[in-house]
């Protein structure tokens, strides 16, 4: 089966995760981060340290009991990660029934949808999925792509953040801002983010920019180069 790629927002969604395992940790962790509104955990064992700052973070709520079938109730989606293959595929086939978006981990073709591999800088999220064939290549692909993309990415789409909204704002057209910055992303900008140069940075922010936006540079880059 080949899955379609897309990013979801969890802008106000509520997650439920069942089983808080090392695995199931990360998962409650990601939802978090990703800023659900609401992450239910259901955990049966005793708290370990991880498990009580889990349930120190807003938005969190960790329950030590067995998983009913009414915690899916106004669920967006919900990941299985207990060590129980049989609950895992039950919860699989309740989210299926609801139309709840469903995640088992340790068997991906029950469920709705799959977490790949990711690279994150930033902004940027690189995701590698070999749709489960090779996690092996999986892990050296991830390798390859953090040692390629390093924290000048982050910072770069920080600085875009910051100007995108000024070269809007001078009314251009839509043909001459996408030429502007494609131009930005084909110069030494990267370059000069990397090796932390603001007199690089400044020099290429200058070349590329209109010159009504000149006076903003030193605001752009401050606390990036």
């Amino acid at each position: 089966m080949r899955c379609y790629p897309m990013f979801v927002s969890l802008e106000g969604r509520a997650c439920l995760v069942v089983g808080a395992g090392q695995v199931g940790l990360r998962k409650v962790l990601s939802l978090a981060d990703c800023g659900a509104s609401r992450v239910l955990v259901l955990e049966r064992r005793e708290p370990d340290d991880a498990l009580r700052a889990l349930e120190a973070r807003p938005g969190i709520s960790v329950e030590r009991r067995e998983f009913e079938e009414s915690d899916l109730d106004g669920m967006f989606l919900a990941i299985a990660a207990t060590s129980d293959a049989a609950l895992n595929k039950r919860i699989a086939a309740l989210c299926r029934a609801r139309g709840v978006l469903c995640n088992v981990i340790d068997a991906p073709e029950e469920g709705s949808f799959i977490v790949p591999s990711s690279v994150v800088r930033g902004d940027l999220t690189i995701a590698i999925s070999t749709d489960g064939h090779s996690p092996a290549l999986t892990k050296r692909i991830r390798k390859d792509l953090q040692d390629r993309f390093g924290e000048e990415y982050a910072q770069f789409l920080r600085l875009m953040s910051r100007l995108r909204p000024c070269v809007l704002g001078l009314g251009l057209g839509t043909g001459a801002n996408s030429a502007l910055f494609r131009s930005l992303v084909g110069s030494r900008l990267l370059e000069a983010l990397r090796l932390n140069d603001g007199l690089l940075a400044t020099a290429e922010l200058t070349a590329h920019l209109p010159r009504e936006l000149h006076h903003l540079i030193p605001e752009l880059l401050d606390g990036l180069a």
